[in-house]
């Protein structure tokens, strides 16, 4: 994970600060984590600590309800960017993605300009 990234996930924030930097309730804040749209972690003393992610997804959710959308909405819309994430992080390659990109790799490298024979199985843009 990238320093930026660890930086952003780690959990340092009480909710009191949390709720000045979002504008938002307490109680907001612990129903968006009942409905299991936001994580924080818990301190040793029990208390929830949010971190910078946290509080992001915190004002995203406040734009999309104000924007209309209601919370069944924008619970699949996480759903969904979470499914694609994953989508994304077990797509595998078959062979013939990987020989196109082995001679496109190829031709890239050498400079050269021959037809490609795996265009027929390349999708039209």
């Amino acid at each position: 994970m990238r320093e930026k990234e660890l930086r952003r996930s780690m959990s340092v924030f009480p909710i009191g600060t949390v709720m000045k930097l979002t504008d938002l309730t307490a109680r907001q804040i612990r129903y968006y984590e009942e409905q299991g749209l936001i994580h924080p972690k818990r301190s040793e003393s029990n208390r929830r600590m949010y971190s910078l992610n946290d509080m992001d997804r915190l004002l995203e959710i406040k734009d999309y309800l104000s924007d209309g959308l209601n919370m069944a909405g924008i619970k699949r819309l996480y759903k969904m960017k979470e499914e694609e994430k994953e989508t994304k992080a077990n797509k595998t390659l078959t062979d013939a993605d990987v020989r196109r990109i082995f001679y496109d790799e190829i031709l890239s490298q050498g400079g050269l300009s021959q037809s490609d024979p795996f265009q027929s199985q390349r999708p039209k843009l």
